[in-house]
């Protein structure tokens, strides 16, 4: 998950650099035909089977369309809004996702890591009020990709253990592929997707924001595997910073006051989450005695 929280702002810097000269959905398609390209190498050799259990079938779909819409919301968001305040309104999802997984998977959320979520929730409105003074409605679009990246986080959550990552994310890449690629010949015309011949700049561009999309997700599945979903979901909380760091040395964009208290508010409940997770994982809570009417006679 950590690998992933460095990779996903990165990948999010080239789609804000390429958005003002590709289509968004020709971004989000060579977005996934790299996807599988990169990863069906990689089925062959390790001779993985791209067929789906009947039961999560419809759940591979479901997890491709999610895919599809919060990508595009995100890159739809780094148009208008800096790649630090995107992400940081965009973290409303781990409260999302606590919600989700206690309510939907029955995964225990005690009462520090709800509190702890919702002032992390607070410090994601004070990120919006100077973004939606600024340019409006775009500033809620990182709040779409927050609901819709929880539902795919549950969604994973529930095929990670039946499919290998690499089968995952490669089937994930096809069925994406086959949902945007009508769409493109059917709507071709329109500004949304027209394009002129890219630049080899813009294609080794799109290359690698292929590649590190690729490689962030397929890291994220696997963590997904072997751990719950509301145990990693506050680590992605290290995005933020990692997301104003590239965000600065790419854009020369800072936050500005209210939203940098509003974003270290976020971290602050974040990081509050991660230590309290490693403290009870270090030091589980002892087994209640048993009482009297209970205990053994002699």
């Amino acid at each position: 998950m950590l690998g992933f929280c460095v990779l996903a702002p990165l990948g999010d810097s080239i789609a804000k650099l390429l958005g003002g000269q590709v289509p968004l959905l020709v971004l989000l398609l060579v977005r996934f035909l790299l996807q599988v390209i990169l990863l069906l190498p990689l089925v062959w050799w390790s001779g993985l089977s791209l067929r789906t259990p009947g039961r999560i079938f419809a759940l591979t779909w479901a997890r491709s369309l999610l895919h599809i819409l919060g990508i595009g919301l995100m890159f739809s968001a780094l148009r208008y809004l800096p790649l630090a305040d995107a992400l940081a309104i965009a973290f409303v999802m781990p409260f999302i996702m606590l919600l989700l997984g206690h309510l939907v998977l029955g995964e225990e959320v005690g009462r520090h890591r709800m509190i702890a979520c919702a002032v992390g929730f607070v410090g994601t409105l004070l990120v919006i009020q100077p973004n939606f003074a600024t340019v409006g409605w775009p500033a809620l679009l990182p709040l779409g990709v927050a609901v819709v990246f929880a539902l795919f986080m549950l969604v994973t959550r529930q095929i990670a253990k039946a499919l290998d990552p690499i089968a995952l994310q490669t089937i994930s890449g096809l069925q994406a592929s086959v949902i945007l690629i009508p769409v493109l010949v059917l709507f071709g015309q329109l500004p949304l997707v027209q394009t002129a011949l890219p630049t080899t700049d813009i294609l080794l561009l799109l290359f690698v924001l292929g590649a590190i999309g690729t490689i962030a997700h397929l890291l994220m599945t696997w963590s997904l595997r072997f751990a719950p979903a509301a145990t990693l979901a506050p680590m992605q909380y290290l995005e933020i910073p990692f997301g104003t760091l590239i965000g600065w040395l790419v854009f020369t964009e800072l936050p500005n006051g209210l939203a940098a208290l509003g974003i270290c508010i976020t971290i602050g409940a974040g990081l509050y989450i991660i230590a309290r997770e490693r403290r009870l994982s270090q030091h589980p809570a002892p087994s209640a005695a048993p009482s009297k009417a209970q205990a053994p006679k002699a």
